[in-house]
């Protein structure tokens, strides 16, 4: 799952740094790529207090 995740966040970045030099789709790239860093780091801490 994790994996899925950090694949997710990689594509997001690569579109938000094409929206971003490009000027194209606006502030929801930026808002997804936040969630996406979100999750991440929340799935991180939850699997290290797991051990």
């Amino acid at each position: 799952m994790l994996g899925v995740l950090w694949t997710v966040a990689v594509v997001l970045f690569i579109f938000w740094a094409l929206g971003l030099a490009l000027h194209i789709a606006g502030n929801i790239i930026h808002v997804l790529l936040l969630l996406a860093i979100a999750i991440a780091i929340y799935n991180f801490l939850k699997s290290r207090t797991a051990f």
